[in-house]
């Protein structure tokens, strides 16, 4: 058997496979949930309530799926070009370490020149931060699965030291974290009173514009025709290295206003917990929304629901959280093949 390419999927081709993935994550994971000991349909009864079920658990699902949206963005535009791009965690950090240094003090200047500023800031350094391996890949030819991958662990120690050395708060009693932002530096709250703050809008704001460029800008071209064929972008005359540079910086930059959105909006300091994975789940979320811009709003809603479900479910039915990642996992796993087929068709030789 042989995979061949199908040249203009149907409709049917382009939705049947994610959707049969979807369904079969569905009962891989009310399998699991039997196997536990619980009722299936309770169990998801209980995740969709725990997300959706009041004006706390949307608003905190709003919260949690903010972060993912700038992930699953960083990753998709990456995905588009075939850039690989697994650093989003070291980005996502590098956008909050950014905002640490420059909004605890350094710069005592009024919100509406100090967040603007904080952003800009993260931005340049996440895309700092991924220019390194996409300048090895287009001079030597370095993997970047690899290099970003390292940097990941790289950077996390890097901010382990600060943290430990010159960037601990001496009124933390001691734990490993940051000084407080000024209060001139964090994001304002959606909703008095609770924690949903601007940075979900400014995530929103930000797949609208991907998707902008992706659909009506050269660049977004350039980006799908590297990403189709390399070799035959590089014979229509496209500066392939410089695009993959340029997806990059967008990328990384993404990515790092993950990082700002968490610090500015939500935490207030510098943590080595302040992201339990969400450049990795990134991947997952712009898997799910098939590479687009605005698909990905509505995966990192999905995802964010499932984790926050997750959590009041298994107080309420005894069942581990960890439930919530299997069926992440498994969706990545069959929403990879599903893709796939939507793309290809296997034939007998």
């Amino acid at each position: 058997m042989r995979l061949e390419p199908i040249d203009k999927p149907s409709l049917a081709r382009s939705l049947l496979p994610p959707v049969t993935a979807l369904g079969a994550t569905v009962a891989i994971a009310s399998f699991l949930a039997m196997l536990a000991g619980a009722n299936p349909f309770s169990v998801f009864g209980l995740i969709l309530n725990g997300a959706f079920g009041s004006k706390f658990a949307i608003l905190e699902t709003l919260n949690r799926a903010t972060p993912l949206i700038f992930t699953g963005l960083a990753v998709a535009v990456a995905f588009r070009a075939k850039f690989w791009n697994i650093g989003a965690e070291a980005q996502l950090y590098a956008g909050a370490l950014l905002t640490v240094l420059l909004g605890t003090g350094l710069l005592p200047w009024p919100s509406i020149a100090i967040i603007p500023t904080l952003a800009l800031f993260s931005i340049l350094a996440g895309a700092i931060l991924l220019l390194v391996p996409a300048l090895l890949k287009t001079r030597f030819g370095v993997d970047e699965v690899v290099t970003t991958l390292l940097f990941n662990f790289i950077f996390l120690l890097f901010v382990s030291m600060l943290l430990e050395g010159p960037l601990k708060d001496p009124m933390g009693m001691g734990w490993p974290k940051s000084a407080r932002l000024l209060p001139e530096a964090r994001l304002p709250r959606l909703v008095d009173g609770l924690r949903l703050h601007w940075g979900f809008g400014l995530a929103i704001l930000s797949a609208i514009s991907v998707w902008v460029v992706q659909s009506r800008m050269t660049l977004g071209y350039e980006m799908r025709a590297v990403g189709l064929n390399r070799q035959a972008a590089a014979f229509a005359g496209i500066p392939v290295n410089l695009v993959l540079v340029k997806t990059a910086l967008l990328s990384g930059g993404l990515a790092a206003l993950a990082g700002f959105s968490e610090v500015a909006g939500l935490k207030g300091s510098l943590t080595l917990d302040l992201s339990p994975g969400f450049g990795y789940t990134g991947i997952i979320v712009a898997m799910l929304a098939l590479l687009h811009p605005l698909g990905v709003i509505f995966a990192a809603l999905f995802v964010a629901g499932i984790f926050v479900g997750a959590d009041s479910m298994s107080r309420a039915a005894d069942v581990p959280t960890y439930l919530a990642d299997i069926m992440l996992a498994t969706a990545l796993l069959l929403m990879v093949l599903a893709i796939m087929l939507t793309r290809f068709r296997i034939v007998r030789n």
